[in-house]
């Protein structure tokens, strides 16, 4: 269904994402799991197109998401960490705004909102103003724009964050739900949250792959918690510790570009794909 192929990704020189490789399989709901700053959200971000790709090749049911990026984008349904909602909207206007979008019409559109809005178990407040709902409901129409139009995949970064316990329950079983009909992602740092819901685990730390395998294979003689420490880093907070290095990479390159100039060059991908090379004095062709 998605397959990454030597994926990167560069901030300017600084690397997030380094070189990785995965597929995902239609029918199962992935968890992808790692420690902040390991490089989650970037990568789901490249898979879902939002986001210039470096270096490598993401295919999603055959379509490369840079050449082919909206036969690719029809396969996928996507949830940021922050819901992209429009709060002076009501839920249907949203969701109808969506759908639109997406590219459907007439009665296809209004049966495709009706199933969206009762799996969510959003019908009840259809004609509320998005601002004046709960956590809960918002993160529930988030997951309703994203099935809209039934995309083969559903991809959620971080989908019960700030919820209370009740609400993560409700969450979570709508996930299990949408597993019955769709392949499901969900990115995540929340351990309980991935072994609830998730059938595979593909680990990331300090940007590569550290672990891509069934959930039971990997808690078959250890806890999943025991597992991300043992192939994470040292504590639940090896982020801080890449964010750190990252930071010092940083500010090392700054110092080496004290007095240089910038050029920006395009690369074989295209404008939004570029390289940033550093010189010594002003290129004779801009003097």
């Amino acid at each position: 269904m998605i397959k990454v192929k030597n994926l990167s990704k560069k901030y300017g020189n600084v690397p997030a994402v380094k070189n990785i490789s995965f597929n995902v399989k239609e029918g199962s709901i992935y968890g992808f799991l790692g420690p902040n700053g390991a490089g989650k959200s970037t990568t789901m971000n490249m898979i879902c197109g939002c986001l210039a790709i470096t270096d490598g090749t993401v295919t999603v049911n055959g379509h490369d998401i840079v050449d082919e990026a909206v036969e690719a984008k029809a396969c996928i349904g996507y949830l940021p960490e922050i819901p992209p909602l429009y709060p002076d909207m009501t839920v249907f206007e949203y969701l109808e705004f969506v759908a639109m979008a997406k590219g459907l019409r007439g009665e296809a559109l209004y049966d495709d909102l009706s199933y969206c809005m009762d799996k969510t178990g959003i019908t009840d407040v259809a004609d509320r103003l998005i601002k004046n709902l709960s956590k809960g409901f918002k993160q529930r129409v988030g997951i309703a724009q994203a099935i809209v139009g039934d995309p083969h995949v559903v991809i959620l970064d971080e989908p019960t964050v700030g919820l209370d316990p009740l609400q993560i329950l409700e969450i979570r079983n709508l996930i299990k739900e949408l597993g019955e009909e769709h392949t499901v992602i969900i990115s995540s740092h929340i351990l309980q949250e991935i072994e609830a819901v998730c059938d595979r685990v593909i680990m990331i730390s300090k940007g590569r792959i550290v672990a891509d395998a069934a959930l039971a294979d990997l808690t078959k003689n250890e806890t999943l918690e025991q597992a991300f420490v043992r192939l994470a880093g040292e504590s639940i907070d090896a982020g801080v510790a890449y964010a750190t290095e990252i930071r010092e990479e940083k500010l090392s390159q700054k110092e080496a570009r004290r007095g240089k100039v910038k050029i920006i060059t395009e690369s074989k991908k295209g404008a939004a794909y570029y390289e940033e090379i550093y010189v010594d004095e002003e290129p004779e062709e801009k003097k």
